[in-house]
């Protein structure tokens, strides 16, 4: 059952969360709340703090200050709680590329502690949904980067969770791909309800997938609100996402391939934070 406040519309909650690194403020006082059902996207350059705030909210690293929870669950004095009712794709690969798309389903399947009598129906239900049944056993290396996204994404939702944290999730895609998985992602929140959370330095996915957008910059949350409402706060109605960004950063941000070059890609983003 979820905690008390997921009675409220908010799923995620956080106040002053914070995460340092020695002296190094990663994610510095955030305060903000995330509204059930809806698209939110955490935007920002590498380095912005988007990854620390998604393992800090995903119960991979504890928060130096502040608290935060979600679905109504501490994520930090009721961490196993959170973990059950959410869905993490990270920017590192998680797909295995010497097992074939089954194969790693089945794996996730095991390991979220799904009924065995289960585990058959739930994985061929995740390939079809996400479009994979063709390639249900084949090789993920030889999988293209926007399969193995769309693959990860069905890892995640096998225990059919509330909240689906997705960090990157069309990093090193072409844009075909990125179109593809973004289409999956918009049928998992219309056909499930799922909310989903994203991190993202891609501006236009942004502004046409997001209901509302959270402009990050070195650990602070610089702006927030929908995309109409940050082009007016600029004083620009037509502006687009990429000058509201500018605008409250100064910085302009630098925006698949095979199962190599994916991983390739996701490591090097990974290591830039």
């Amino acid at each position: 059952m979820p905690g008390d406040d997921a009675m409220h519309n908010s799923i995620v909650q956080t106040q002053g969360l914070t995460r340092c690194f020695g002296p190094l403020r990663a994610v510095d006082a955030i305060t903000l709340t995330v509204e059930a059902g809806e698209v939110f996207g955490l935007v920002g350059p590498n380095g912005a703090g988007k990854t620390t705030m998604i393992k800090m909210l995903t119960t991979l690293l504890p928060p130096t200050a502040g608290k935060a929870s979600v679905a109504g669950f501490d994520i930090v004095r009721q961490a196993a709680n959170v973990r059950r009712c959410i869905g993490y794709v990270p920017q590192v690969l998680s797909a295995d590329g010497t097992l074939t798309g089954y194969e790693n389903l089945l794996i996730f399947a095991k390991l979220y502690d799904i009924p065995r009598s289960e585990r058959e129906q739930r994985v061929r239900d995740a390939l079809a949904f996400m479009g994979l049944s063709d390639a249900a056993d084949k090789l993920v290396r030889n999988y293209s980067g926007g399969m193995i996204r769309r693959l990860e994404i069905a890892q995640s939702m096998l225990h059919h969770p509330m909240i689906l944290f997705l960090d990157e999730p069309t990093i090193g895609l072409d844009p075909l791909a990125r179109k593809v998985v973004w289409e999956h992602i918009e049928r998992l929140r219309a056909d499930y309800g799922v909310t989903i959370f994203l991190t993202t330095h891609y501006m236009d996915e942004a502004d046409s997938l997001c209901n509302r957008v959270a402009i990050m910059h070195l650990g602070k949350v610089v702006a927030l609100g929908t995309p109409a409402e940050l082009k007016v706060s600029i004083g620009n109605p037509d502006a687009t996402l990429d000058e509201v960004f500018t605008h409250y950063t100064g910085d302009i941000l630098e925006s698949g391939g095979s199962y190599r070059e994916t991983s390739r890609t996701r490591r090097t983003v990974y290591k830039l934070g």
